[in-house]
């Protein structure tokens, strides 16, 4: 059963109308499963919030109810939220089944991709982030990981997802939101300064996604997190090594430097983006996009290599993490499925019902890689430090061994 929660009412209790699936991706407080409607037999996404690991934190899930349902209908390239609903244990957020993948993983299953590819799925996101500025909401959590295909068709939508961290902003304040928040190196210098931010932080976001999609490494990416903070701070980044930018236009690279400008108030806007001539078809013939180069080798090549690394990186940290403690893994060091109620036509089970949790056909939650996965570097320096980290896991391993 299943309660529908109306302010200054007791809940309404209601037969569940959806039966859940297999796990689609999973977070620190909640998991996506794929869900039937029992009537109907149409397929959605579920986003099952667990309300024990929320405590304290029921106003995110709340506002991200409060802005599905402001904004989801409007706009094509904005995810659908159909329906929503709680039990004693979970909130439920049903919405549109997304199935053609996220945004860099559809890239790397191309047979090809062009500069003109990565301008047209960039003007998809502007578009629906000026319609979201435009209705006073600022994402705040804009990465590939938050953009999703619709479905697997070569011209399915491409959809802004996860509205866990946006907010609804007072027209009157620009500057009224001061909370730490989003994915590291997305973030605009304005969040660590914690200066106040508002609308501009989104279009930060858009600059870093643009430089990955055209190499397959984040600007900011650092050996440390201060040291990512620290070059977020100063804009400290270039188009470089040049053997992975010389196909890239002039035109893209300014529309870059100008999502990523350290003034909030000067920083492009939504709309005066939609505006810059390297997205706003017809393109200026004297202005080419690019070199009509294919990129998609030296992006898997970059994205693989770099991933890799970070892989034997974070191996090294939960070695000396166990070392510190006695060998007892700490919270937090691994994701953990909320395991929440199985609903089952007009049945709430408790704990690991079929479909839930890792294992045989359970679904495999989704693989987050924290690091934002690199800067540019050669090909030499990334297997250079790959065989360091090797040498230095095989020792650890070797030490934690006697």
């Amino acid at each position: 059963m299943a309660s529908r929660v109306r302010p200054g009412q007791r809940p309404i209790i209601e037969p569940c109308r959806y039966r859940t699936g297999k796990t689609l991706g999973a977070g620190s407080y909640s998991v996506v499963k794929e869900c039937v409607h029992i009537g109907t037999g149409q397929y959605y996404a579920a986003k099952v919030i667990n309300k024990r690991l929320m405590a304290g934190r029921e106003s995110m899930a709340r506002n991200e109810i409060a802005i599905l349902k402001k904004v989801s209908m409007g706009h094509q390239n904005i995810l659908t939220l159909v329906d929503y609903f709680e039990t004693k244990d979970n909130l439920y957020l049903v919405t549109d089944l997304a199935l053609g993948g996220e945004l860099f993983d559809r890239i790397c299953r191309k047979g090809s991709y062009y500069e003109s590819d990565a301008a047209d799925l960039i003007r998809a996101i502007l578009s629906a982030v000026a319609y979201l500025h435009d209705h006073d909401i600022v994402h705040r959590d804009l990465k590939p990981e938050n953009l999703l295909f619709r479905t697997p068709e070569d011209n399915a939508d491409l959809l802004i997802a996860d509205f866990g961290l946006s907010r609804i902003m007072d027209q009157e304040q620009f500057h009224i939101l001061t909370t730490t928040c989003g994915t590291p190196g997305y973030m605009a210098p304005e969040i660590f300064k914690k200066s106040g931010h508002g609308k501009p932080v989104d279009l930060w976001a858009i600059g870093v996604i643009t430089y990955f999609m055209l190499c397959g490494y984040t600007p900011f990416d650092r050996d440390s997190n201060l040291e990512e903070m620290q070059a977020i701070l100063k804009a400290d980044y270039s188009f470089s090594p040049l053997d992975y930018w010389r196909g890239v236009s002039v035109s893209a690279r300014n529309f870059i430097k100008a999502c990523l400008t350290v003034d909030p108030q000067a920083r492009i806007t939504a709309h005066q983006a939609l505006q810059h001539p390297w997205v706003n078809p017809p393109y200026d013939p004297t202005a080419a996009i690019g070199s009509g180069q294919d990129l998609l080798p030296t992006i898997k090549k970059n994205f693989n290599a770099r991933r890799t690394l970070h892989k034997a990186i974070d191996t090294v940290r939960a070695i000396n993490k166990l070392r510190e403690n006695g060998g007892l893994m700490m919270d937090g060091m691994t994701s953990v499925d909320p395991k929440p109620e199985h609903v089952n036509g007009n049945e709430v089970l408790a704990g690991n019902g079929p479909g839930h949790g890792p294992g045989p056909g359970r679904g495999d939650p989704m693989e987050v890689d924290s690091r934002s996965n690199a800067r540019g570097q050669t090909e030499q320096q990334i297997r250079e430090q790959e065989r360091h980290v090797k040498e230095t896991v095989a020792g650890l391993w070797s030490r934690t061994g006697k």
